[in-house]
């Protein structure tokens, strides 16, 4: 699943086709991809045709959009999907579920093979219902300070990888970004929240801050199944960087130990046994 750096990179393209443009004709193909309206596609479509975009944002994972009525357009990438930008004629690429003609002539275009993506349109009143509205700090942007964080831990027991998934203690890491902070950091993925200590919790958002930096700087993370790419279609370059994700079996590339993996809370973890000692 795209996590929050390639949530950015993908919003600052969008951002930048989009900001300021009136979206002519939209066209929304697959009712999976409308299931958070309501009234599906042809609600979407309805509510979004004529309106300006103001700006393309982000929270955690969430796109969210800002148009000229006071409506946000929201979009999440789900598991599988990626936006692209190009001209209306460009052949339609299989599994795509949404197309945006904007005032200038390009078109935005959503490809979810999977269809665990979204795209919906919110009122406000709409938007403090939805998920968006549950979402935690961002991860990049305003991450909590380690005395806040310790403070959202409190007493919990759960391990700390599970809980850097749910995305109202932090929000935007997914996987691969929580396994490769916990492993910069030194911590186990099964220790308890509510166990770490402050100096624990600064060492944890320092590595945070340096892995989705790393990851933004190179373009994301694209596995080998290139699920997601950037929207002008390139690969994301993190992969060769990462230290533990996916690397079962192979050296640390600090100490030398080899990468172990576990399965916490159905999620696979990955981890080095000598630099993350067991708790």
């Amino acid at each position: 699943m795209p996590e929050l750096p390639e949530v950015e990179l993908t919003r600052r393209h969008l951002d930048e086709a989009m900001r300021g443009r009136r979206l002519v004709r939209v066209s929304t193909t697959h009712p999976r991809t409308a299931r958070h309206n309501a009234g599906g596609a042809t609600e979407v479509d309805e509510r979004l045709e004529g309106r300006t975009v103001r700006e393309v944002g982000r929270k955690g994972k969430f796109l969210a959009a800002p148009l000229d009525d006071g409506q946000t357009l929201i979009a999440h990438l789900g598991m599988s999907g990626r936006f692209t930008i190009g001209d209306p004629s460009e052949e339609v690429a299989l599994h795509t579920h949404f197309r945006a003609t904007l005032d200038d002539g390009v078109e935005v275009r959503f490809i979810d093979p999977r269809t665990f993506g979204f795209v919906a349109v919110v009122s406000p009143e709409e938007m403090v219902e939805s998920g968006l509205s549950r979402v935690g700090p961002d991860a990049w942007e305003m991450a909590p300070t380690a005395p806040d964080l310790a403070d959202a831990l409190g007493k919990r027991t759960a391990p700390v990888k599970a809980l850097l998934l749910d995305q109202v203690i932090v929000s935007g890491l997914g996987n691969i970004y929580a396994d490769e902070a916990l492993h910069l950091a030194g911590i186990h993925p099964l220790r308890p929240g509510g166990e770490l200590t402050v100096s624990d919790l600064e060492r944890l958002l320092a590595a945070i801050e340096i892995v989705l930096g790393q990851a933004l700087e190179n373009g994301g993370t694209s596995l080998d199944d290139l699920a997601y790419l950037l929207p002008d279609g390139r690969a994301g370059e993190n992969l060769e960087r990462l230290r533990v994700y996916g690397r079962t079996g192979l050296p640390c590339p600090t100490c030398g130990a080899a990468v172990e993996r576990i399965v916490i809370r159905a999620r696979s973890s990955h981890f080095c046994p000598v630099c993350q000692p067991a708790p």
